[in-house]
């Protein structure tokens, strides 16, 4: 049994951030139900950095897609939200309460409701405008810490609307516990800039503690002494972190760097940090002389972290993942792709997919059903549009 068995999530989200909540719920056996208008979730349909979106952030939830427009449509919803735990939602400000689906209004029918909001902005000064993971970063100064000191750079991943997303979750676990003690829901929101906040927060406390302006990560000044990417014989690089006094004692000893260990200008990090400018060179004329295969063999005998360097697709092939069940198949159409599951481990085992996501409107029938409705009503919802429903797949032959 997974621990959010029975808990009935209704996810008004698109693109990243909401999504990516109801992820983390579902993969942990929640019963999500995407609320979709009948041409779907745009995210749908993105394109090029946009379309891996949908299949890595929908898996193990349902679809429901209906025109909340309409009042047929809108009643629908109001009924499955009377039987839903929570619910999420990551639109414009008050783009829900227009609908008729504020918290206010819906505590009333349904008081252990937990309404989980995911905005730009927490409450304050900010709180009406739009944002994005981009804005955020560009606000909250992690694209400055990610850039050069004169071109500020966003992260290479969704990290802010990813980190929402978490934080909302746990937000929305919280609220189920504080449930179970009072009997009534309540409110939870996350947001994307408190989130890139939280991010820099190392910096921000480096900045009061020292006086001084931490510069971007792309311009060294690290806090270890070795703590770089070196070359290796054939060309490959690895990167290589000496971060305590008892690994460089390690590191000197296994290599053979008997003049370094014994050299006072390096007995501590601290120190070591100061004659970088050295330093560096020196280990890295010693790691030119070993094949990437056979340093990180070496590194990884004596416990010091190492890493190649990496591009996401490598990934894939990644023994590791592989091993230990760190990649999903996932079928969208008809292409079969390969996703992270989440990055935990309950008794040992990795949450795993229970089915794929969901085609437009796929589990219509089955919800509408459990409301009450015939088969006549539903047809005659579809029918009317204010409901699609998904064409049955093609039986497969035999043997595919």
């Amino acid at each position: 049994m997974l621990p959010l068995e029975g808990v009935r999530v209704l996810e008004f989200a698109h693109m990243v951030m909401g999504p990516s909540c109801g992820l983390v719920l579902a993969d942990l056996g929640a019963e999500v139900i995407k609320i979709e208008p009948p041409k779907g979730d745009n995210t749908r349909r993105l394109e090029h950095a946009g379309a891996g979106f949908f299949p890595v952030f929908n898996r193990n939830k349902k679809s429901l897609a209906v025109d909340l427009q309409h009042p047929e449509g809108r009643e629908i919803v109001l009924k499955l939200l009377r039987t839903a735990d929570v619910l999420t939602e990551n639109f414009r400000p008050g783009a829900l309460d227009r609908l008729g689906f504020s918290y206010q209004e819906l505590k009333k029918e349904n008081p252990r409701l937990i309404y989980c909001s995911l905005k730009g902005f927490l409450h304050g000064p900010y709180e009406h405008r739009p944002a994005l993971d981009e804005v955020t970063q560009m606000m909250g100064g992690l694209a400055y810490m990610t850039g050069l000191p004169d071109r500020p750079l966003r992260a290479g991943a969704s990290v802010v609307d990813i980190m929402g997303g978490t934080f909302a979750a746990v937000g929305i676990l919280a609220a189920l516990r504080r449930r179970e003690a009072t009997g009534r829901g309540g409110e939870v929101t996350s947001a994307l800039f408190e989130s890139t906040a939280y991010l820099v927060a190392q910096h921000m406390a480096q900045f009061e503690l020292t006086g001084e302006a931490p510069p971007p990560m792309s311009v060294k000044r690290p806090a270890w002494g070795v703590y770089d990417i070196f070359d290796t014989a054939g060309g490959g690089r690895l990167f290589v972190g000496v971060v305590t006094d008892t690994q460089w004692q390690m590191f000197c000893r296994d290599f053979g760097l008997e003049d370094l260990k014994s050299d006072e200008r390096l007995k501590t990090n601290g120190a070591r940090v100061k004659e970088r400018a050295w330093l560096i060179p020196r280990i890295n004329e010693l790691t030119k002389k070993h094949s990437q295969e056979a340093l990180a063999a070496r590194l990884e005998a004596i416990g010091l972290p190492f890493a190649p360097i990496a591009k996401p697709w490598d990934l894939l092939q990644d023994p590791h993942l592989n091993a230990s069940g760190g990649l999903l198949e996932t079928l969208i159409g008809a292409k079969t792709l390969h996703v992270p599951a989440l990055p935990l481990a309950l008794d040992g085992r990795r949450p795993a997919k229970r089915f794929d996501p969901p085609r437009i409107g796929e589990h219509g029938r089955e919800l509408l059903a459990g409301l009450g409705c015939s088969p006549q009503e539903i047809d005659s919802l579809r029918d009317r549009g204010i409901v699609a429903l998904p064409q049955p797949l093609p039986p497969q032959e035999e043997g595919t």
